[in-house]
């Protein structure tokens, strides 16, 4: 008798929790989240990004967890990018810890900033073969900007049911950037060039920097009003830190708010990872796309340094070309670590933040013609 109470009991236990409803894909997922918690955690690739990705991932994979449910915590946390509230929060506080003054300082180096975004045109036409329609290709060739708000921004807009699997694909990549780009940068250079050392940029003066984000809203919300809302955000941040009145607003937006929005994010992103809508031949294909546009982009920005370099007479590194996608300032920091490979009197950091600066502009300009071109 007591035998089989205990085995009923076990039973209806057993039925309460989520094992029964444990599937291989599940599995597969949760395994995939805790890679990106290893990669975050142990290897350190963008740990701000990767942990709070991957342990959503997880959390999201778990048969009858009620947090990604409609109601849920981290379905909340998903209705901020789902209602485009988190992006341009994110570049308000992106804005105030983000000096401009490297680009203003060497305006040529704006060319490398827009020569890598060849990979968003790449993984566009890639996409369009493979059988996306222009819209869904559009967001797919975003991803190549490395720009997450900006690629979660064009999608909702243009390809919305996508979103989950275009967010992830750019912000796991854009955390993966220490590991996807080196390779194709020691690959397009020889020693030599990754050996230049490139002259102190001029000073930027007070005025033109306060200046600065005043004309760039004012440019973008006469010329490309369907991204004015990240790029205003952008540039408000960035009057909040150069007009030095401020000082709580920016620090608070540049600390405090970035990092809570950032947290938000990447538990949403996390959340959508769910096996079900997650595991689907669409996801490969994006997947695989946006790294393509990832290996263009990178190797377009160093091939155009290269040039650069040649029509300079040898005054440009041209592993700064790179960081002309927009992910500021990793792409930047990259682009440094490999100088420093070579040699610890090469710093590149500053010089590198000039096209990666550039890059946020050049793919706001790319999603915002793609915006009025199909007109969302």
């Amino acid at each position: 008798m007591m035998d089989q109470l205990f085995v009923t009991l076990m039973s209806e236990l057993l039925h309460q929790t989520g094992l029964l409803d444990l599937t291989l894909g599940n599995l597969v997922m949760i395994i995939a989240g805790c890679v990106l918690l290893y990669l975050g955690i142990i290897k350190k690739y963008e740990p701000f990004l990767l942990v709070g990705i991957g342990f959503s991932c997880i959390v999201a994979n778990v048969p009858g967890s009620t947090l990604t449910a409609p109601g849920g915590l981290f379905y909340f946390a998903y209705q901020g990018v789902e209602q485009l509230i988190l992006p341009p929060l994110i570049f308000l506080g992106v804005g105030a810890m983000t000096d401009f003054g490297p680009m203003i300082a060497n305006p040529s180096l704006v060319i490398l900033g827009a020569a890598a975004h060849l990979g968003i045109f790449v993984a566009l036409i890639g996409a369009q073969l493979l059988g996306f329609h222009l819209g869904e290709a559009a967001s797919i060739g975003i991803i190549g900007g490395a720009d997450g708000p900006m690629a979660i921004y064009t999608t909702m807009k243009l390809a919305p049911h996508l979103l989950p699997q275009i967010s992830v694909a750019a912000y796991s990549y854009m955390a993966l950037m220490p590991l996807i780009q080196p390779p194709i940068m020691k690959l397009l250079t020889n020693k030599e060039e990754r050996k230049i050392m490139m002259k102190q940029p001029r000073y930027v003066s007070r005025l033109e920097k306060i200046a600065f984000p005043i004309v760039m809203a004012l440019i973008v919300n006469v010329f490309l009003p369907p991204v004015a809302p990240l790029i205003t955000m952008l540039m408000l941040g960035n009057l909040l830190r150069e007009c030095l009145v401020v000082g709580k607003l920016a620090e608070t937006a540049a600390n405090t708010l970035l990092n809570m929005v950032t947290l938000v994010l990447t538990v949403a992103i996390g959340s959508t990872m769910a096996a079900d809508t997650f595991l689907t031949s669409s996801t490969i294909l994006i997947i695989f796309l946006g790294l393509v546009a990832f290996a263009f982009g990178t190797g377009s920005g160093v091939v155009c340094a290269k040039i650069m370099n040649k029509l300079s007479g040898g005054r440009i590194n041209p592993l700064i070309g790179s960081a002309g996608i927009a992910s500021v300032p990793i792409a930047a920091r990259v682009s440094h670590l490999v100088g420093q490979q070579e040699s610890r009197r090469v710093f590149l950091l500053m010089h590198a933040m000039g096209p990666n600066l550039a890059g946020v502009f050049g793919t706001a300009i790319s999603g915002g013609i793609m915006l009025a071109l199909l007109g969302a």
